[in-house]
This record gives C-alpha cells, sequence and structure tokens, in this order.
C-alpha cells in the first residue's frame, strides 16, 4: 500500500466547519492538497473567500457555505446544504465559541452561547451526517477539541466542559458506528497562535511569550498549519483502525 492510497484523499468530500481562519482554515488547505473537495464555512456568506482563494491557487477545489451555529438547527441545515453539493465523507467540526470567565463570572447567556455552538450544533450535525455515512459504509468525523478537555483551566471553564462533552459525544458515536466504517475522533490542540489569541500577543507581548515559554516543553505556542498533519491522517484511510480516540498536539505537556 503507497503513501497516496493511505493519506490521499482523492475523490473525498470534506466539510469543515469555522475554515474561514485559524486552525480550520489551515485544516481545509491541508485536506484540499490531499485531493479532497472542500466545503468551507464560515458565519457569513463569502466569509472564507480568502481561504477558498487559496485553495484553488494551490489547485484544489472548494465551495462555501454560511450558516450561524448557534441558532437551534443550524448545524442540520448546514449538514443538509453540503449534502446537496456532494456527499459528506469527512466531517471535521472546528467551528467553536470561547467566552472566558471563571464560574463565579460566568452568565447564563454566554453559557448558553457556547453550550449552542460547540455541543448542540454538533448533536445537529452528527444526528444528520452519520446515518448517511454509514449507509455508504464510509465516513470520518473529526472534532477539534482542546486540552482543556483534559486539564481545564479556571478561565475557560465553559468552555473546558463543553469540549469535554463533545468528546465523550464523539467516544459514544464512534462505538455506535465501527462496524459501519464511520470513524470519529477528536484532535486536541493545546495554545495555538491564532487570531483568537492575538489580542493577548499583540496587547502584552512580553507576557504572552512567557505564557508560552512555561506552557508546555516546547516552550512555544504552536501554529495552525502544524494541526494539519494530525487532521489529514484522521480523515484518511490510514485511520482505518482506530476510532472514539483524542490526539493532543500540545508540545508537551
Amino acid at each position: 500500500m503507497n503513501l497516496e492510497t493511505l493519506f490521499g484523499l482523492k475523490g473525498r468530500t470534506a466539510l469543515v466547519t469555522g475554515s474561514s481562519r485559524g486552525i480550520g482554515a489551515a485544516i481545509a488547505e491541508g485536506l484540499a492538497a490531499a485531493g479532497a473537495h472542500v466545503i468551507l464555512h464560515g458565519t457569513k456568506t463569502s466569509g472564507a473567500a480568502v481561504v477558498h482563494q487559496r485553495i484553488v491557487e494551490n489547485g484544489g477545489t472548494a465551495q462555501e457555505l454560511a450558516s450561524d451555529l448557534s441558532a437551534p438547527g443550524a448545524g442540520r441545515d448546514l449538514i443538509e446544504q453540503a449534502e446537496a453539493i456532494a456527499p459528506v465523507d469527512i466531517l471535521v467540526i472546528n467551528a467553536s465559541a470561547q467566552i472566558n470567565a471563571t464560574l463565579p463570572d460566568l452568565k447564563l447567556e454566554d453559557l448558553a452561547f457556547q453550550v449552542a455552538v460547540n455541543f448542540g450544533s454538533t448533536v445537529d450535525m452528527l444526528q444528520t451526517a452519520l446515518p448517511l455515512m454509514a449507509a455508504r459504509k464510509w465516513g470520518r468525523v473529526v472534532s477539534i477539541g482542546s486540552i482543556n478537555q483534559l486539564r481545564p483551566k479556571g478561565i475557560v471553564t465553559a468552555y473546558a466542559a463543553t469540549k469535554a462533552a463533545q468528546h465523550n459525544l464523539i467516544q459514544s458515536q464512534a462505538r455506535d458506528y465501527a462496524k459501519d466504517n464511520v470513524l470519529l475522533n477528536t484532535l486536541a490542540p493545546g495554545l495555538i497562535d491564532t487570531d483568537r489569541n492575538a489580542h493577548r500577543r499583540d496587547e502584552d507581548p512580553e507576557g504572552w511569550a512567557e505564557y508560552a515559554r512555561t506552557l508546555n516543553w516546547m516552550g512555544r505556542a504552536g501554529q495552525s498549519e502544524e494541526m494539519v498533519g494530525a487532521a489529514i491522517f484522521l480523515s484518511s484511510q490510514a485511520c482505518s483502525f482506530m476510532t472514539g480516540e483524542a490526539v493532543f498536539l500540545t508540545g508537551g505537556y
């Protein structure tokens, strides 16, 4: 078996939620480079236009969809829209909401928003996508989790809890769909230098650098592109005997 057979995604269609920027954009471009037709997603129409352009310029193919995943049923509707384009072989659940607050300071509306985006939309998407993948006897789901699902920090109490719940859901469905060759796994990053963290980095560069130096064994923040290899593995035939697992990319923790 050659590497193209193991890791190549030619002929596959991948939907990557939250792929207008950051980790989602990097993964979408990586899957396209591996041969997949990528359906990009952002909250606004043409929100992923820059990513779309980069994919096409590099010889890949992509389309865009837009939806607000905090809305009831939005996850289901997104899968249905994507399936109208092509059967979704690979679902990368990357879009998420993170509102920092310790438990005493957590506002109910902020909790509800994070639960809706991070967990509710995941339920919607899996309810809709998994039976279709099972009927086709091939599917890959890559949920983008967080080191906080395992080692939560108080400042991200709600976010961490939703990521733990998300992985629990991935594990339960991995068990149910394993015999249909529909494999679900979590890719859990540590600190990644994305625009989500840009305000901390820009407002206090020295503090950011010190935080990154002491957070992991490598002494630095990761880059979005460093998530791509694992995402391709989890999306490919190379992952044929792995399901319900979490892969942590943290720089050592």
